[in-house]
């Protein structure tokens, strides 16, 4: 069986998509397992979702920042969580 694939979720309020995602994660046949759950905003419910399944959580509010600036911190987020695709969910 070959290694599953890690992905990082980035979700802007409740979750709803990401959690499915987590939880389809867990079925023995899934080909890709959930290692970071990220938002541009701390207070998104999906992050607390994340965070008590277990899932490492990353939150940084864009305003103040540039496009270019806030995306390169995302992404920077991503790869020390390892994680190999990013799954847009909200």
């Amino acid at each position: 069986m070959s290694a599953k694939a890690r992905i990082a979720i980035l979700i802007s309020g409740a979750g709803t998509n990401m959690a499915a995602l987590l939880y389809a994660s867990r079925l023995g046949d899934a080909a890709y397992e959930v290692v970071l759950v990220g938002s541009n905003d701390p207070h998104a419910p999906g992050l607390a979702l994340a965070a008590l399944e277990g899932v490492p959580t990353f939150a940084l509010p864009h305003k103040g920042m540039t496009r270019a600036a806030h995306d390169a911190a995302m992404e920077a987020a991503v790869l020390a969580a390892g994680a190999e695709t990013i799954v847009l969910a909200g």
